[in-house]
């Protein structure tokens, strides 16, 4: 229990905070579970615009701080790795992971 104003006051900061975060890592799960489920289907469109998105979720969480900019180094890696492996068309020749 926060005794001064200004101890209020940062509980209700790091409170904020911590919804904020979390709806933009729920947004990010969501973006890379969106690239398996577009992959299932095999259309190289869908997935190409599912991986745009991940990426650019991923991204945006690791320059808001959210999650480490390691952690969506790594992740955008995986992801584009594994959709080389499975589908080439998807990423195609310009992405260098």
């Amino acid at each position: 229990m926060a005794n001064t104003r200004k101890s209020t006051k940062r509980a209700d900061q790091a409170r904020t905070r911590q919804a904020r975060n979390t709806n933009i890592r729920s947004a990010t799960r969501s973006a890379v579970k969106g690239v398996i489920e577009a992959l299932k289907t095999k259309d190289a469109a869908k997935v190409k615009e599912a991986y745009a998105q991940a990426v650019k979720s991923l991204s945006k969480a690791a320059s808001k701080g959210a999650i480490p900019k390691a952690r969506a180094a790594r992740k955008v890696g995986r992801i584009t790795r594994f959709l080389k492996a499975n589908l080439p068309a998807a990423v195609g020749p310009g992405s260098k992971r």
